[in-house]
Formats: C-alpha cells, structure tokens, sequence
C-alpha cells in the first residue's frame, strides 16, 4: 500500500465568529415580610464575551481554525432578584501566528498582526439589559419590566498567514531552495529530486556576522501561478514582507528545453501580475521594487558553470549581483550570507523609527443627530428610522409587555422620533421600521410625558380594550326580550350564563 502524506500547514482559513449575548435583565420586587412595599430590586444582565485574536509565537499554523471553523464566546447570565447582576461571560481568545492578516469576505484588511502580544478585538460582546432597579425613577417609581440583553457582534472573516522573513527565496520546483535554506541556516525541510518536494513554506534564521535574518524558502513557481497554477498562489503571499528576494537558478537541469534566462522571465511576470494583499499603509511595497539577487545553484556539476558563464552577460546588464553557489560544496555560501545581510541592512535602516503603542481615546460627541429618518422603499407610505440608539432600544425591548414598549415611546419621543417623522410627513397609521420590527404609528400617543402610574406591565396609554361593559350587555339583552315579546324581567342567572359564553368567546 502506498504512503500518503497530508501537509499539516495551513495558512488560510474562512472563519466565522460569534460574540456572546447580553444577559436580560431581571423584573423582580422585594418581598419581605411586614415590608409589603419593598421596591424594585432587579439586577442587571452579564455582559457577553468577546471574541479576541492574539499573536502567540508558539503557534506556526492555521490549522486549529481549518477544523473549526465556527467559534462563538459564552454569553452573559440573565439578573436576578435581591439586586444581584448576573455573571459576565467569558472572552474567547483565539491563537494566531505572527503575520497573520485579518481580511472581510470582500477582501478588505481589518488587522495585520505583527509582534508578539499583538491583539485585536474582532467580535464584541453585547451589553446586558439593565433591570427594573436600575431603570426606577421619580416618575416609574416600581417598574414592572426590565430590558432585553444585547446580541453580540458576528461575522466572516479570513485569516491568512504571511511568514515575516526578510529574505525569500523563489525559482522552479528543484531549483535547490530547500537545500540552500537548509546549508545556511538551522532549518531542515524536505529535499528530494523531484518537482514540488516543498508544499509548505520554511523558515531559517541566518547569521552573518553580527546581523541575523530569517530566510522563508517558497514552494517552486511556476507560470500562471499568480493566476492559480501550481503551489504559487497560495505561498506568494509569504514573500509579501521580505526585505530581499532570490532568485535560485538551477544551472545543471536535465531539462534541455529549459532556459535560466527565460526562467527568471516567467517569475518575474509572475511577481509582477500578483497583487499583495497587505499596502503601504502596512510598510508593504510592490514585489516589483524589492532588491534582488541571483544564485546560480549547483556549481559543483560541470555542466553548470559553463551554463553560469553564458548567462552572466544577461544578469549583469539587469544591474543584479549574481553569486555561483555549491550546496554541496558549500562554495560561495559566505560570500552570500554577508550579501544578503548588507540588503536587509540597509532595508531596516530605511523603516522609521519604531514608536510606542499610545491608547487613543475618541470621546462620543455630545449632542448632535443621533438618528434619521427615512422614507421606506418597499413600504408605501412607510418610513424607517436609522441610528445606533434607536435601533439597540428596539433590540433590548420586550414587545409583550405594554409598560417596556411605553418606555420605548418615551425614550423615542425624548430623542425627538416623534418629531421628525411628523416633519417627514407620517401619517396615523404609517408602518414605521426600527431595526427589525416594523409598527404602525400612532402620532397621539402622549409619549414623552410623565408616564400614568398603573399596574405592574402595563401602561394606560396602550389601552385599547373595546370589550363592552356588564351593564352595556344587560340593557343590550332586555332590549332583545322586548322587542321579541317576552317579558323584560331577565333572570340574573341568565344573563350570567350569556355573559360567561360571550367572556369565553372574547378570550
């Protein structure tokens, strides 16, 4: 039976994350005895955890992320009586390796992670709702509702891992990078003689002197790989960051159709046409402007350096330093160690100097149009209301209690909702949409006055009971018996068992 080996490097992955939810608020009153007006004494939601990316040096790979893909924090506990708030939930922290990107479905960048320590705040939790404690005031002194807990944040998004090397190494699939990688520094990936023996990209660290630099060896290229041929597309992106790039020349190929010169044509249109994902925001340039340097690979053949001569002309009229190397031999490996130190050298020479991360603190402005309103384009007639306040009190309300949705009115007409969908043009009746729940409005409701003590959960502006009255329904009844001929004394048994059908009818 043949062996099958299964590369265990990953280094892109579509997530999708998920903060936690806000714990609801709790809607209690102290009971006690001898006391029997203790008050309100709901406590508050939890907060929901949030969903945090970290940059932790011992992970080198994406995989955890490949199998699961779904990754969601705890939500917040719900409040309970005797004013205890519920617990908070617990933020998920996710590992990542260093030079992850952190990219949205439509490929913009949100983060680049660089450094270990490095975090960023992908999903945040959603607030717990506050309880009837909190929400007590002179004029709802003993509230009978409390408000719904947030949902938290959730998303797509793609995390993709850029190996942060100063020096890549790119050619043909056997060009000998892996050996060469292997010669000069520490590292020992797989070498064989045949094409696309790496599948994963591999650092080395380098030591030239008193600089040290890592190396990343790329999986062969070959034409069409910025366009998805071969391995190239997907470990292009780990040369996006390099400070030098190599070109490794194999001068003793068994190929007789193959050219060096052209060879290094086709990478370089390659490296051309790819697009890196990162920008100069991120201290990234084009591949096109990056240094470069030649090694022509495997002088200890003899065919090789009569291949080396012919191209030399070519390459020094490109203005590139060119080095004939041995892996075998370890020829000319020390004049290139130093070579490449002199270009990251002078690449780190050229970054600005680093500053101290400062916390950058950006104040809500007060006052201001904290809403807008506008005219519905599927509804006739209808308008919906747009704004962060607005639509996150719809969200922590409970529609099935009377007395929160008169809350809401309130909290909406103070903000000045009524307002301006008056001065829009609403008319009794218009649907009015705030996130996701569409009413009809009703522009006579006095909300935003001191609200009418009534019974816990209710509130006497939303009464809308048109049931008829007992003795509405008795006079209805002898009016009956009049007027078909019986007799206008009614058994008050009979009225009540007429009474209790309609009552059942009614429910």
């Amino acid at each position: 039976m043949q062996e099958v080996s299964v590369s265990r490097f990953v280094d892109r992955v579509n997530i999708h994350v998920a903060a936690g939810g806000g714990g609801n608020g709790c809607a209690s009153v102290h009971r006690e005895k001898f006391k029997p007006l203790g008050g309100p004494d709901g406590g508050n939601g939890g907060k929901g955890g949030d969903v945090i990316l970290v940059v932790d040096p011992g992970v080198h790979t994406l995989l955890d992320y490949h199998h699961r893909p779904h990754v969601r924090a705890s939500s917040g506990k719900p409040g309970h009586g005797s004013n205890r708030n519920g617990a908070v939930g617990e933020d998920l922290t996710l590992s990542v390796p260093e030079g992850t990107v952190v990219q949205t479905p439509e490929g913009e960048v949100v983060a680049n992670l660089i450094g270990p320590g490095t975090s960023i705040v992908l999903a945040r939790g959603g607030r717990g709702g506050l309880g009837n404690a909190a929400l007590a005031s002179k004029a709802r002194r003993a509230p009978g509702f409390a408000l719904l807990g947030e949902p938290g944040d959730q998303g797509d998004f793609t995390l993709e891992m850029k190996s942060v090397a100063d020096v890549g190494l790119i050619g043909f699939p056997s060009a000998g990078k892996s050996s060469l990688i292997s010669t000069l520094s520490a590292a020992r990936p797989k070498i064989a003689d045949y094409p696309f023996t790496t599948l994963a990209p591999n650092l080395g660290v380098v030591s030239a002197g008193e600089t040290v630099f890592t190396m990343a060896d790329v999986p062969g290229l070959i034409p069409g790989a910025s366009g998805g041929r071969g391995l190239g597309l997907d470990f292009l992106r780990h040369i996006e960051r390099c400070a030098v790039l190599v070109h490794v020349i194999d001068c003793a190929t068994y190929e007789p159709e193959r050219d060096p010169i052209s060879d290094i044509d086709a990478l370089e249109a390659e490296l051309a046409d790819y697009t890196p994902a990162l920008s100069s925001e991120d201290g990234v340039v084009d591949l096109e402007s990056r240094p470069r340097l030649v090694v022509l690979n495997k002088m200890d053949v003899p065919d090789a350096r009569e291949m080396a001569e012919l191209m030399r002309p070519d390459l020094d009229a490109r203005g590139w330093p060119v080095f004939e190397v041995s892996t075998a031999t370890h020829e000319g490996l020390r004049e290139l160690s130093f070579a490449l130190a002199d270009e990251v050298e002078r690449y780190r020479a050229a970054l600005p100097e680093p500053e101290p991360a400062r916390v950058v603190v950006r104040p809500t402005g007060v006052g201001g149009s904290d809403f807008a309103v506008e005219e519905d384009p599927e509804l006739e007639g209808g308008f919906v209301v747009r704004g962060e306040k607005p639509e996150r009190w719809v969200r922590q309300t409970s529609f099935d209690n009377d007395e929160a949705v008169g809350y809401l009115a309130d909290r909406l007409a103070r903000l000045g909702v009524e307002t301006e969908l008056a001065r829009r043009g609403a008319q009794q009746g218009s649907p009015v949409t705030i996130g996701d729940v569409t009413f009809d409005w009703e522009p006579s409701t006095p909300a935003g006055g001191e609200a009418a003590l009534s019974g816990r959960g209710t509130d006497m502006r939303l009464d809308t009971d048109d049931r008829v009255s007992k003795d509405e329904r008795r006079a209805a009844m002898k009016a009956r018996r009049s007027g078909a001929g019986v007799e206008e004394t009614v058994p008050d048994e009979a009225i009540a068992d007429e009474e209790g059908t309609d009552e059942e009818g009614d429910r």
